[in-house]
């Protein structure tokens, strides 16, 4: 599910010294404002602070779950050959949200995209990068044809984020979803291969090379989207 990927939060940013060895991190891929790099079970810490915070509880209909359980389900899910974990990292390598491309069927060649961005880092244009990256990598790498996403039908930031990464609505899941005592209807989109070729961006590889020579054009021409 995609989560509240756009909305301006006031709060502080995370603590960034339980995270210094992140600047070792390899990135795998660049897009935009930020990069991809693999999860590590390390990182369970971080995502249990990000899913405890309000708003992506509210937006990705969870509950609160101990440290212990957290870093449980984030071993599971590095042992899951049918799904990729990122974090998304800032240029100076502070980690700001985690991205997944889940539900990977290569026979069928479909998945699914799932993002949260940490509290202090929404509404700068992120999400979209980080998106991005990742439909670049089911779609650039992994010969997918069509990429699945939900979110809110309430969720205007998220719907938005989907939509400028090239996401298209396809219809509405009706009381999908169940939180804090009421059911909630789902917007489902989809991206398929023959839409993301049409796209006018940079692909993460080629804003890649471009770092790597020294150019920042390439950068800050896919980062200047924004919601």
């Amino acid at each position: 599910m995609i989560e509240n990927a756009g909305t301006a939060d006031a709060e502080n940013d995370m603590d960034d010294a339980d995270h210094e060895s992140d600047a070792e991190r390899h990135i795998a891929w660049r897009a935009g404002t930020v990069g991809l790099a693999a999860l590590d079970v390390d990182d369970a810490d971080l995502l249990h602070g990000w899913r405890s915070d309000p708003v992506i509880a509210h937006e990705m209909g969870i509950w609160p779950r101990s440290r212990t359980a957290t870093r449980e389900r984030v071993e599971r899910d590095c042992d899951d050959n049918d799904r990729d974990d990122f974090l998304v990292l800032l240029p100076d390598h502070t980690p700001i949200g985690h991205a997944v491309l889940s539900n990977q069927d290569i026979g069928d060649g479909k998945a699914e995209v799932e993002l949260m961005l940490a509290p202090g880092h929404r509404g700068q244009g992120h999400g979209v990068a980080a998106l991005d990256a990742l439909v670049d990598l089911a779609f650039g790498e992994l010969w997918l044809y069509r990429l699945t996403a939900e979110t809110h039908t309430d969720n205007a930031p998220a719907l938005a984020v989907l939509a400028r990464s090239g996401f298209v609505q396809e219809g509405v899941s009706r009381s999908a979803c169940l939180h804090r005592g009421r059911r909630h209807d789902l917007a489902v989109f989809s991206l398929l291969r023959p839409e993301w070729e049409a796209l006018k961006r940079p692909r993460a590889w080629e804003v890649r090379a471009a770092g790597a020579a020294g150019d920042d054009s390439g950068s800050e021409a896919a980062g200047d989207a924004s919601i």
